[in-house]
C-alpha cells in the first residue's frame, strides 16, 4: 500500500457561489481520518471530486497510488463508500441488498457480513423500507465493510443515529483499521466521537483546508489565549491569531503555535494572562466562528 492512501495537490473547483481551493490534503495509510468543517464549507464537494463526480478545474487526486480518473476502474475495486444519500430500497430486505452487492465483489467476506450484522443489530430478513434511517446507514456500511477494501470513505454516516449506534460504528471502523490496515476518510459532524477514534484529522472551511495533522499534534498547536493591551493598542490580522472576542482593552484569542503569532503578541504590546488548551470540538468551534 502506498504510504498515503488519498493525496490531493491544488485541487480547485469553482461554482456560481462558492469555490473549492486551492486545497492540498494528505490521508495517511493505515489512519482513521476525520475531515471536519462548518456546512457547505466544501468536505461533500471534496469527496464528489475524489470519485469524479463533476470536473475539477485544477489539481491532482491520487487515490491508492492511483489517478481517479485516468485508473478509475483500478481505484474503484479498492474504495468502499457510505453516504446517507444511498438507497437499497429496491431489493427488498437487508437479505436482498447483501445478495445484490456481494456478486461484484470476489472478495466479499460472509463470516465478516454476518458477523456485522449481528455487532450492529441488522436482521437479514428485515425489509429495507421499514429500516429506522439509523439502520439504513448501518446497512450502507455493512456493505461497504464486508468486501474488505483497501479504503473507506464516509460522508456523515453518523448523522441521525443515537449515541450507542454511533459508538458501534466506530468501533467497527476501528477494528477495521486495526486488523487490516485498511484507511477511512470519515466526513463527519460527530466531533467528539473523532476525537476518541481517529488518529488524524483536517478542517476546512469556505473552500480551504485550516489544518490537518495527527489529533495530539493539533490539539498541542493551538492555544486559547487571554490578553491585556495598553490603551490605543490594537490587534490587526495576524496570521495564526483568530479573535474570539474582545472587550475594552481584554481580548481572548485563538493562537496558532506555529505561525508567528506569539512574537507579533509580544511586539503589539499585548500581555498574556492565560492559555487554555482546546478539545478538538472546542477548537471546530472557535475556528468556525473566527
Amino acid at each position: 500500500m502506498p504510504a498515503h492512501a488519498i493525496e490531493i495537490r491544488g485541487l480547485q473547483r469553482s461554482y456560481k457561489h462558492f469555490t473549492l481551493g486551492p486545497l492540498d490534503l494528505t490521508v495517511p495509510a493505515g489512519a482513521i481520518y476525520g475531515f471536519v468543517g462548518p456546512n457547505g464549507a466544501g468536505k461533500t464537494t471534496t469527496i464528489d471530486l475524489i470519485f469524479g463526480m463533476g470536473g475539477k478545474d485544477a489539481g491532482t487526486i491520487t487515490v491508492l497510488g492511483c489517478d481517479h480518473l485516468r485508473d478509475e476502474v483500478a481505484m474503484k475495486r479498492q474504495v468502499g463508500y457510505v453516504s446517507p444519500e444511498l438507497n437499497f430500497q429496491p431489493w427488498g430486505t437487508v437479505a436482498g441488498a447483501i445478495y445484490f452487492v456481494r456478486g461484484f465483489y470476489p472478495s466479499w467476506d460472509d463470516g465478516y457480513c454476518e458477523r456485522l450484522l449481528a455487532s450492529l443489530s441488522v436482521k437479514a430478513e428485515e425489509k429495507i423500507g421499514s429500516l429506522s434511517f439509523g439502520a439504513r446507514i448501518k446497512l450502507a456500511l455493512i456493505l461497504a465493510l464486508a468486501w474488505r477494501p483497501k479504503l473507506l470513505v464516509l460522508d456523515e454516516p453518523t448523522v441521525g443515529l443515537d449515541a450507542i449506534s454511533r459508538r458501534q460504528i466506530f468501533t467497527e471502523l476501528l477494528s477495521a483499521v486495526r486488523e487490516e490496515e485498511r484507511t477511512v476518510f470519515i466526513s463527519s459532524h460527530a466531533i467528539s466521537d473523532l476525537e476518541r477514534f481517529a488518529d488524524h484529522v483536517g478542517m476546512i472551511k469556505d473552500g480551504r483546508l485550516v489544518f490537518e495533522g495527527a489529533i495530539d499534534e493539533v490539539a498541542e498547536r493551538f492555544r486559547l489565549v487571554d490578553l491585556i493591551s495598553d490603551d490605543g493598542i490594537e490587534l490587526g490580522d495576524e496570521p495564526g491569531v483568530f479573535v474570539q472576542h474582545r472587550e475594552a482593552n481584554r481580548w481572548r484569542v485563538l493562537v496558532d503555535r506555529r505561525s508567528p503569532a506569539a512574537g507579533a503578541i509580544r511586539r503589539n504590546g499585548l500581555r498574556t494572562v492565560s492559555e487554555t488548551p482546546l478539545s478538538l470540538e472546542d477548537l471546530f468551534i472557535a475556528l468556525g466562528r473566527s
